[in-house]
């Protein structure tokens, strides 16, 4: 599973940014779909996912209202709207894919993780 990420970049509190997860995963099922987050000096902590089947989604609290997860399975991408950033946005966004090879056991269901990108939320 290949997961290409887009977007990010700086922008002023207030603003809005999106950024793009795209997949390639020949061989595999997805099953849900997500956005993790790591500023500096912090673990990684989930942003948002969305399950392949059904759409389901979940939000940390803290971007609840101002982030929307969406997906366009037609193009097996990922989609993070962030709107009304602060400058605790601010962080290395990762594109992640839980997915398994087609045809084999849900115990090889694995993690799947994208390049960063940047976001940076000025005050």
């Amino acid at each position: 599973v290949q997961l290409q990420t887009s977007g990010g970049g700086l922008a002023q509190a207030g603003d809005s940014l999106r950024l793009s997860c795209a997949a390639s995963a020949v061989g595999f099922e997805i099953s849900s779909r997500g956005w993790y987050r790591q500023a500096p000096g912090k673990q990684r902590e989930s942003v948002a996912s969305i399950t392949t089947t059904g759409g389901v989604t979940s939000y940390a609290d803290s971007v609840k209202g101002r982030f929307t997860i969406s997906r366009d399975n037609a193009k097996n991408t990922v989609y993070l709207q962030m709107d009304s950033l602060k400058p605790e946005d601010t962080a290395f966004y990762y594109c992640n894919a839980v997915a398994l090879p087609t045809g084999w056991p849900i115990s090889t269901r694995g993690d799947y993780w994208g390049q960063g990108t940047l976001v940076t939320v000025s005050s």
